[in-house]
C-alpha cells in the first residue's frame, strides 16, 4: 500500500511538472468546396487548407484580379469609353451601350455587386488595351503575388478550360486588394445607382450579391468587409470574402463548390478562424529588436516594418526568438535609419518569417578605421593619413628625379 501511495503521488508530481502546452487546436468545420483557404491576412499564414493548390475555373471570382489591376492603374474619375465588344458578352450584365462613358468607379460597382461581365470587358479594354492583353497583365500581376496555380485568360471568369486558379491563390489576390480602401468601400455596399450616362437617360440600379454584407440577410456577418461570388455550369459555385474583429483580418476563398453552401460555409471558417487564432504583433516599426557588438563596435539594430506570426489563442508557449544574420557590420559604414543586417524569426524550431534591420546609430569611415580588425594592425588615424602623404609624397619625389635623370643621360 505504500509502495503504491508513493507511486501515484510520484505520477501526480510528473504531471504537474511537465511543460506546459497549447490546448489542441480545435477541428475545422466541413465544407463541401473541392479547394478551401482561410488564410491570415496580415501574414499571409494558411490557418486551414483543404486542396488549396488544387487549380479549378472560378467563375467571377476572376474579377477580383480585374478589381486590382484597375485600381492600380487607373483613378476612379477616369472615363471609360465602352468599345463594341461588351455589350455582346456573354452571361451576367448591367447592359452597357457601345460609344457610352462611365467613370471606373461606376463600372467597378457594377463589376463587383452586379458581377457585370460587360463591366469586366471594358475596364480589361480600357487597361490592357485588349482582353487578350490584359489576361497578360493578370497573369504577371498573379506570379507577383507569389500565386502559384492560375492562370487567366479573360476578365470576367467566363468558362475557359485554360482559365484556372486555386483557393489559395484567389486568397493571395484577396489580400492585396483588401488593402485598398476604394475596394473596401466599394465592396461593402449594399446599394448602388450608376448616373445617367450619354447613352443611357436613366439610372442602373444595383444590389449587392454577398449576402454576408448585406444587414437584412441571416446570413449577415458582422465584419465582412467584401466579397465576390461566382457560378458557370462548368466552374460551380465560388466565393472569396474577407472579415476584420479587433485587429485581425481573415480570408475565406471557396473554389468549385457543387452544393452552393458558401455562405454559411464562409461564416462557419470564419468563426473558426476568429475563435481559434490570433494576430500578434512582436515587433512594431522602429523597435529596438537586438543589439550587435562586435570588434568594439556597438549598433542598435530597429525593426525596419512590423512584424506579425499568428498563434493559437490558447497558446501560452514563450514568444518566438529572433536570429541574427551572420555579418560583421564592424568594417562597414552607414547612417542612422540605413537597413544593414536582417534575421529570422523562430518559434519551435519553425521558422517564422524574415525580418529586415536597420541601424540605430551612424558608423561612419573614421570608426571603420579605428575598430578591429584595422585596430588590431595599430592602425591610428592620426597617423593613417600623415603617413600616406608621405608615402605618396615620396613617391611623386622618386618619379620627379627619374626624370631629370633620364633626361640628363638621353642627352649625353
Amino acid at each position: 500500500m505504500k509502495k503504491l501511495l508513493i507511486f501515484m503521488m510520484s505520477f501526480v508530481f510528473l504531471l504537474s511538472s511537465a511543460p506546459l502546452k497549447a490546448q489542441a487546436k480545435a477541428d475545422p468545420p466541413t465544407v463541401s468546396a473541392d479547394s478551401v483557404v482561410l488564410m491570415d491576412a496580415i501574414t499571409g499564414y494558411v490557418l486551414y487548407g483543404k486542396n488549396e493548390n488544387s487549380a479549378y475555373p472560378p467563375a467571377s471570382t476572376t474579377k477580383l484580379m480585374t478589381a486590382l489591376l484597375t485600381l492600380e492603374k487607373c483613378k476612379l474619375d477616369d472615363v471609360v469609353t465602352v468599345g463594341k465588344n461588351p455589350p455582346i458578352v456573354d452571361g451576367s450584365k448591367i447592359y452597357l451601350f457601345e460609344g457610352e462613358q462611365l467613370k471606373v468607379r461606376d463600372l467597378l460597382y457594377g463589376l463587383m455587386l452586379q458581377s457585370g461581365n460587360d463591366c469586366a470587358e471594358a475596364l480589361a479594354e480600357h487597361v490592357g488595351g485588349s482582353i487578350d492583353n490584359f489576361a497578360v497583365l493578370m497573369n504577371k500581376r498573379a506570379l507577383e503575388l507569389g500565386c502559384k496555380n492560375s492562370n487567366f485568360v479573360n476578365p470576367s471568369g467566363l468558362y475557359n478550360e485554360k482559365h484556372k486558379t486555386s483557393a489559395k491563390d484567389l486568397a493571395l489576390i484577396m489580400r492585396e486588394l483588401s488593402n485598398k480602401p476604394e475596394y473596401t468601400q466599394i465592396a461593402s455596399t449594399s446599394f448602388y445607382e450608376i448616373p445617367p450616362t450619354n447613352k443611357s437617360a436613366v439610372k442602373r440600379p444595383l444590389w449587392n450579391e454577398n449576402k454576408l454584407i448585406q444587414k437584412s440577410s441571416q446570413l449577415y456577418y458582422d465584419g465582412c468587409q467584401g466579397g465576390k461570388t461566382g457560378y458557370t455550369t462548368q466552374s460551380e459555385h465560388s466565393y472569396v470574402s474577407y472579415a476584420t474583429r479587433n485587429g485581425q483580418k481573415l480570408i475565406v476563398a471557396l473554389v468549385h463548390d457543387k452544393n452552393k453552401t458558401f455562405f454559411p460555409d464562409a461564416v462557419n471558417l470564419f468563426n473558426y478562424g476568429f475563435s481559434t487564432f490570433e494576430s500578434v504583433l512582436l515587433y512594431k516599426k522602429g523597435d529596438l529588436v537586438t543589439t550587435y557588438n562586435n570588434n568594439g563596435v556597438t549598433v542598435p539594430l530597429l525593426a525596419a516594418s512590423n512584424f506579425y506570426y499568428v498563434k493559437l489563442k490558447e497558446d501560452t508557449s514563450p514568444a518566438p526568438k529572433f536570429v541574427l544574420k551572420d555579418e560583421n557590420l564592424s568594417v562597414k559604414f552607414f547612417k542612422t535609419g540605413d537597413t544593414i543586417a536582417e534575421g529570422t524569426v523562430v518559434k519551435n524550431n519553425e521558422n517564422l518569417g524574415t525580418l529586415k534591420l536597420t541601424s540605430g546609430t551612424s558608423h561612419e569611415l573614421k570608426q571603420v578605421l579605428q575598430s578591429s580588425p584595422f585596430k588590431s594592425m595599430n592602425v591610428k588615424m592620426e597617423y593613417l593619413i600623415p603617413g600616406v602623404l608621405i608615402i605618396i609624397g615620396g613617391a611623386i619625389f622618386m618619379f620627379k628625379k627619374y626624370k631629370l635623370f633620364n633626361k640628363l643621360f638621353n642627352k649625353e
